[in-house]
């Protein structure tokens, strides 16, 4: 039996009335992707925009995206971050092409109206029009103010070096959108301690921006697919872990401790009789299990070797090992998303610790040893929904009910995050600005 979310010629099919089976349909639908824009983007959530480290100085800036739409976050003269979204009051040119740079006006190429750093429209040409042969040509209207036509400002939330922007005004406070189970796994990465920038990677993957999300909230396909977590145990099924998630299930953090090095024995050999797992595979360089614990990996009693936590819809915040950086998802349309690692350090890291973050960097990215592998199967996904849109993929691994997990044999946080989906996409449209 087939049971519909609602009516409608365009209502979802959710086939178990739960969200332990998903229709292809939320991956393949551009009305569908344009609504989610409006509701988890535009409205009622806060987005990565990304670190303080990137504009340390007045009059640098930074040009990103919030959704679909480009923003620009800056450093104004007296220090204060500003987002602006990157479309001219006058005409709606998209005026900054720079990807970053340091200046102490932006000017729209198109007419030349000139903005400040913090969004104010500053100088519009010919405003007062032009004296020719006695008398004024053209101009503004006499009642035109430069104050009601500056950049469209964001409201913006800063914590631990890491910034954050939302079009909706009246979004709630960013700790409160976090909530307190999903803050203290924030709280423990950024700590307070200056950060400092490594270094890009940048990638397009032909997929759904939501199977990113996905991606980092199915703890168990590690140990089935990259060959280099289960074989040097980084991260695998006999590991420690546990899964977390804020009250509404649309944040997580996947927890892990490293396990041993190399085939497990005992009960636990099952989970390198797999076909990923290569007990001959050696590294040609060592340095890359150069693993170092850093006192503040301690989370109560426990050291964990890997945290990746989802913030719900556009960052991934990543803790392997040593490497530590944010993950920026940015949807270019139902089938295609950009991916934009930003890998950094802390400003009291040694110069062998910095070394070593930057090498255990190559795990990821584009190319990465294990995330080439996610970009690809995303990828392949994209394609088979697109084929067949009518059909439904199963997240039925440890049930059908939502719930924290001291394990990692379980789909329970994609079911969890399609929950809190089903509840902002099927409820009544709200009106423009307000809280989805």
């Amino acid at each position: 039996m087939h049971i519909t979310s609602s009516s409608g010629p365009d209502a979802l099919r959710w086939e178990a009335g739960d969200t332990s089976r998903i229709p292809f349909d939320v991956y393949t639908d551009e009305g569908r992707h344009r609504r989610e824009l409006d509701r988890f983007f535009y409205r009622g959530h806060w987005c990565y925009v990304g670190l303080e480290a990137e504009i340390p100085q007045p009059g640098d800036f930074r040009r990103t995206v919030v959704g679909e739409r480009s923003v620009i976050m800056t450093r104004a003269a007296d220090g204060r971050i500003h987002v602006v979204e990157n479309v001219c009051a006058h005409r709606g040119m998209r005026f900054c092409r720079q990807r970053h740079g340091n200046q102490s006006e932006f000017v729209c190429p198109y007419h030349q109206w000139s903005y400040a750093p913090n969004g104010d429209l500053q100088g519009v040409p010919f405003r007062r029009g032009v004296r020719q042969d006695g008398k004024v040509n053209g101009g503004m209207p006499a009642d035109f103010n430069p104050k009601d036509h500056g950049l469209t400002r964001l409201k913006v939330a800063v914590r631990g070096g890491v910034v954050f922007a939302s079009f909706d005004h009246g979004v709630e406070s960013l700790e409160d959108y976090m909530g307190p189970t999903i803050l203290r796994y924030f709280d423990r990465l950024f700590n307070g301690r200056k950060l400092t920038l490594l270094g890009y990677n940048r990638q397009r993957i032909p997929g759904n921006w939501k199977l990113m999300q996905e991606n980092i909230k199915d703890p168990y396909h590690p140990g089935l697919l990259h060959t280099w977590f289960v074989t040097f145990g980084l991260w695998r099924a006999d590991n420690r872990s546990e899964l977390r998630m804020d009250a509404h299930h649309r944040h997580a953090a996947m927890v892990s401790t490293r396990g041993s090095t190399g085939q497990a024995g005992g009960q636990a050999a099952q989970v390198t009789q797999v076909s990923s797992f290569k007990e001959g595979m050696q590294l040609e360089d060592p340095r890359f299990l150069d693993i170092v614990p850093e006192p503040w990996w301690q989370l109560g009693e426990q050291m964990p070797t890997a945290v990746m936590t989802t913030l719900f819809p556009s960052v991934i915040f990543q803790q392997q090992v040593n490497s530590v950086s944010t993950r920026h998802i940015q949807p270019d349309g139902h089938g295609a998303f950009d991916f934009v690692w930003t890998h950094f350090g802390f400003e009291d890291d040694t110069p062998e610790m910095t070394q070593r973050r930057l090498r255990q960097a190559n795990l990821f990215g584009p190319a990465g040893f294990v995330s080439a592998d996610d970009g690809e199967v995303i990828e392949f996904s994209q394609q088979a929904f697109d084929s067949k849109p009518q059909h439904r993929a199963l997240a039925e691994l440890g049930g059908s009910e939502v719930g924290e997990t001291d394990h990692m044999v379980t789909e329970t946080l994609i079911r969890g995050m399609y929950a809190y989906w089903r509840k902002v996409m099927e409820a009544p449209d709200a009106p423009e600005g307000g809280a989805a």
